[in-house]
């Protein structure tokens, strides 16, 4: 008996902001859900499984229209023609109470109730599948005491959308633990809500499969489902294969004070290189950031998007992969010695004493942040706010209560300035 493991799979989901990106290739970008989804149903076809296992959020949010529905619905159908059941619970982005818009599913899918955990069974498979769909966005209680008795001689599974308890950076829902799992004697507990795979426990075997599709920079690494075989006795054999058409990846590249503009493409190249060589035929969205102590700080303080440009180029050299860049940060220090300059009563060592400070007092930084920067920002225009990533529409806005955001942007600024002076560009 053979069967498929995702979750979250945020079909449509928006990618906001992505029109401030220039040549970004939208089209691919937009449509990774769909496109992921559509493999997850050609995997399951080519390995003639059995059933398809959804842990909610199929959907993103509700539909625009019904285009989304009627998408979805086709790939079940695709599923059907293949005599492959498909089973699913709503998480607390699809919650029962969030989806308005309703297309009648084929008859070989199985939504799970709302009001109370169920159970399927499949008889020729002696396999029971155990689920209970949100009702609502929010859920803060643990289904789990509610899930039904494993049923005797069957291979038992739970189906279920959950944060666990101490998943860090995730809020909470359905929020359960692995020894209240381990309470109901089922064999296999298929989870979803945390996008980063994690085997939570081998016996039974607790299962986060990750998201289908990362959506943004900060869900990195392949991405796909679980391709779990039952040989019998409730052992089994499972693996990851990965589905997303789109692979994003944040890679960090120290500089060397030796290195000069001319060398930068290559050296960016080979790094490029070596991320994106194990990663088949998917589109690779790379976040650069350039890091160490390096003169072309200088450079870029004179001609302002130097370096980007130069990443640029080299993305276009990476041999057997389609490379975009999302995006270049850079976190270079200038070969100025501030530490040296610290100790001036002019105006340089001034700057340096102040950046000091915001950097050791949290609530100063805040009170400069939410009055000087919040003042300043209201009277720069939104290309400014777009170079800095405070534009509302950011994949990646850091937010004014954001510290270490704004400790790096007022570091910036200082580090871009004393590069201008350095060379003599500002004079005080």
């Amino acid at each position: 008996m053979r069967f498929i493991h995702a979750a979250d799979l945020h079909i449509d989901s928006p990618l906001r902001g992505l029109s401030r990106y220039e040549g970004a290739p939208l089209d691919q970008l937009r449509g990774a859900t769909r496109r992921a989804l559509e493999r997850l149903v050609e995997l399951a076809i080519d390995e003639k499984v059995d059933f398809v296992l959804i842990a909610g959020d199929l959907y993103d949010r509700d539909w625009l229209d019904f285009h989304t529905g009627l998408f979805v619905r086709e790939q079940m159908v695709r599923l059907r023609q293949k005599n492959i059941q498909v089973f699913i619970v709503q998480g607390n982005h699809d919650a029962q109470g969030v989806i308005t818009h309703q297309v009648p599913w084929p008859d070989n899918v199985k939504v799970f109730a709302y009001k109370k955990a169920e159970t399927v069974r499949m008889d020729g498979l002696s396999v029971a599948i155990h689920g209970h769909s949100f009702s609502n966005r929010e859920m803060p209680d643990d289904l789990v005491p509610g899930y039904p008795a494993p049923v005797p001689g069957f291979f038992n599974i739970g189906l279920l959308h959950t944060s666990l308890t101490g998943i860090v950076g995730h809020d909470t829902y359905a929020p359960t633990s692995l020894p209240v799992l381990k309470t109901k004697g089922y064999d296999y507990w298929a989870l979803g809500h945390i996008h980063a795979r994690q085997v939570v426990c081998e016996q039974p075997r607790v299962v986060f499969p990750g998201n289908l599709q990362g959506r943004h920079a900060r869900e990195t690494g392949p991405k796909g489902c679980e391709l779990v075989e039952v040989l019998g006795a409730g052992v089994l054999e499972a693996r990851f294969v990965p589905l997303d058409v789109v692979r994003w990846h944040q890679l960090q590249i120290d500089l060397v004070p030796t290195l000069t503009l001319d060398d930068l493409p290559r050296h960016v190249t080979q790094a490029l290189q070596m991320a994106v060589t194990s990663a088949g035929d998917a589109l690779h969205a790379v976040r650069v950031l350039l890091s160490g102590e390096s003169p072309l700080q200088a450079l870029e303080a004179r001609l302002p998007g130097s370096l980007a440009a130069a990443v640029q180029a080299a993305a276009q050299d990476v041999i057997g992969a389609e490379v975009w860049i999302e995006q270049v940060k850079l976190d270079l220090r200038s070969p100025v010695d501030r530490a040296q300059l610290a100790l001036g009563n002019d105006a340089l060592g001034e700057l340096v004493r102040w950046v000091d400070v915001l950097s050791a007092d949290s609530q100063a930084l805040t009170a400069f942040c939410r009055n000087t920067l919040s003042e300043v920002l209201t009277k720069v225009p939104p290309e400014v706010h777009a170079a800095v990533g405070l534009e509302a529409e950011s994949l990646d806005m850091p937010s004014l209560d954001d510290g270490a955001a704004l400790l790096a942007l007022v570091k910036a600024a200082e580090a871009t300035l004393l590069a201008r002076l350095n060379t003599g560009e500002v004079r005080l």
